[in-house]
């Protein structure tokens, strides 16, 4: 069992501010509700998990800093985010940009945790350590847009509009899911900048990545008819 460090504690506390303020008097209390949900579930997933298996001090960096973007969005609820209009300024566009800004936070700050949990604990390298972040990356954002569509389908209008935050544009669970693979997609090639500057291994691991092993077998049938010939 691994205790928290002094960085870590200060960004719990970090995100604890962050999350109070959020909590008081949110804009739309249903909505913050609704939110805030995925907070309850998965913050003390990773606390708990964090015991067990330590990611690095920039994981957990990462992680609070897109936990802060989203507790913001729960208080104003994402469509009316006072910086979000900002972004619709400069940006020229019809809508609040908050949540677009979000998503791709989503993919921006989330995918190099998930490549060090790649890494780790399935021991991937080379190019699947760069491509398959960027997958999960994608799968858990459409996920998440499946998720908002049942919960907007099973509560009051209001609070499923709020929570929805589509502002009109049919195109938006789309757009919202593009954001997150471009957010992604700019952290694993940066990442993989890095490593081909500073890691003499990179081109071989790369190499290595597709090569197939000798005692390569097929699965599907062929599995299957082996293990039950040993059953």
């Amino acid at each position: 069992m691994k205790k928290l460090t002094n960085y870590q504690l200060f960004l719990i506390l970090i995100f604890l501010m962050f999350w109070i303020w959020a909590a008081i008097k949110p804009i739309y209390p249903h909505d913050w509700l609704l939110e805030n949900y995925l907070i309850f579930i998965f913050v003390p997933l990773i606390l708990f998990l964090g015991i067990y298996f330590k990611l690095s001090n920039l994981s957990y960096t990462l992680i609070t800093i897109f936990l802060i973007l989203h507790v913001i969005g729960s208080h104003y609820t994402y469509a009316e985010v006072p910086f979000g209009y900002t972004l619709q300024t400069w940006f020229g566009a019809t809508r609040n940009m908050y949540d677009r800004l979000v998503h791709f936070s989503f993919g921006f700050f989330l995918a190099y945790p998930i490549r060090e949990i790649f890494m780790r604990l399935v021991k991937v390298k080379g190019f699947w350590s760069y491509y398959l972040p960027l997958d999960l990356t994608a799968a858990f954002s459409a996920i998440y847009e499946i998720i908002e569509w049942l919960t907007a389908a099973n509560v009051s209008s209001s609070a499923g509009l709020a929570f929805l935050g589509a502002q009109g544009d049919i195109w938006d669970a789309q757009k919202d899911m593009l954001m997150a693979v471009f957010g992604a997609l700019i952290t694993m090639t940066t990442v993989a900048i890095i490593n081909m500057i500073y890691n003499k291994d990179f081109w071989s691991n790369m190499k290595k990545s597709f090569k197939i092993a000798k005692d390569d077998k097929p699965l599907g049938e062929v599995k299957l008819r082996e293990m039950m010939n040993k059953k």
